[in-house]
């Protein structure tokens, strides 16, 4: 399904956003630390099409360094998530965007490593003002929303140390794995009207530290 970057996708996916139901706070949030991204929707590049703004992360970072990655980051003292991922937003790709942009939130994702992810969906109108920090990014990649609607874009494997199922996004020649795949997977699962659950969706184990 072709989404042009206009008022009306703007409008629809507010609407799709606003008709998920978050579920209730996780069982172990408290235990966790609160950390936030951004589903950043701007223009996709070629044509009208919309996409989603996805990160690789730079390589000398301490934490998950190389990897693809949402932009985002833990949440400071006292910073809501919301606030958290237009933070990052501003400090990783240079895009300073206000609570009037935020679309909507997903599910709290709980992440192997001791973080609790809060998924903010944002409409970056400006998307000239991208600017990757080469500090924390070393590459921006815009993802058409017609990318993940793909049945193939996504598919679910095991692995002998869980029983639960890992989910792999597949872009490019790359596999991107949980929490990001899981991430995005359910925001395609919401532009659907499907209230997907993911927070039993598997990371892969060298993700777990």
């Amino acid at each position: 399904m072709m989404r042009p970057f206009d008022d009306a996708t703007r409008r629809n996916i507010a609407a799709a956003c606003a008709a998920f139901t978050r579920l209730s706070e996780h069982d172990d949030a408290p235990a966790l630390k609160r950390a936030a991204v951004a589903v950043a929707l701007t223009a996709a590049g070629e044509g009208d099409d919309t996409a989603f703004l996805l990160t690789l992360r730079a390589s000398h970072l301490r934490a998950h360094r190389g990897q693809w990655a949402l932009p985002g980051g833990r949440c400071d003292a006292g910073e809501t998530p919301v606030e958290a991922a237009l933070r990052e937003l501003d400090e990783e790709l240079g895009l300073r965007l206000t609570g009037a942009d935020v679309l909507g939130t997903l599910d709290d994702y709980p992440t192997r490593s001791g973080y609790l992810i809060t998924p903010v969906v944002v409409w970056a109108a400006d998307s000239a003002a991208i600017r990757p920090n080469p500090d924390e990014v070393a590459s921006v990649h815009r993802i058409a929303l017609t990318t993940i609607e793909r049945e193939d874009a996504f598919d679910f494997t095991v692995i002998p140390e869980s029983a639960r199922r890992v989910i792999r996004f597949h872009h490019q020649m790359s596999l991107i794995h949980a929490p990001t795949a899981a991430l995005i997977y359910q925001f395609r699962e919401v532009l659907a009207g499907r209230q997907t659950r993911v927070a039993e969706l598997e990371q892969p184990v060298f993700a777990w530290k």
